[in-house]
């Protein structure tokens, strides 16, 4: 993992660097960072992007141009925003809308992401004030498999 010492400086250098990890070194890490401090610490628009673990997610994001993720309230998510041939945003029908909740996972109360139509739970940790990770808890989404996806969103700058 380098020399960073705090689970904060390593999520922002596998960002940075793109670097591969395994998806034990992404768990410590994630499992390591503070929750959110609420639901509306995500309000706004977030670029994403996916964690370097192997994961077929990330590929499968790849495919689709994810672009990020647009929080406009608690009951108001569009989860998949893509990237248009001409490097627009836009919502990705496909994936639907999306919740956000306080939810315990693996211990620690933060806030999750719950998809509309689609058995998928998005919960995210804070890395700083506008970078957070996600992991994407999606046992039932073949395409997903069923380890756990990792990925970061960056708030955009608008």
């Amino acid at each position: 993992m380098g020399t960073s010492t705090t689970p904060e400086s390593q999520a922002l250098s596998y960002i940075e660097t793109g670097n591969q990890l395994t998806e034990t070194e992404a768990d410590t890490i994630f499992n390591a960072l503070p929750p959110l401090p609420s639901p509306e610490f995500l309000f706004g628009s977030w670029d994403g992007g996916g964690f370097e673990t192997g994961h077929p997610g990330n590929r499968a994001l790849k495919e689709t141009k994810w672009a990020g993720k647009d929080f406009r309230g608690v009951d108001d998510v569009d989860p998949i925003m893509t990237f248009d041939e001409e490097g627009g945003r836009f919502w990705n029908e496909e994936w639907g809308h999306a919740s956000l909740r306080e939810m315990v996972f693996r211990g620690v109360t933060s806030v999750a992401m719950i998809y509309d139509s689609k058995p998928i739970f998005d919960h995210f940790r804070k890395v700083s004030d506008d970078v957070v990770m996600g992991a994407m808890d999606a046992p039932k989404l073949p395409v997903m498999g069923e380890s756990t996806f990792y990925f970061y969103l960056k708030k955009r700058k608008v």
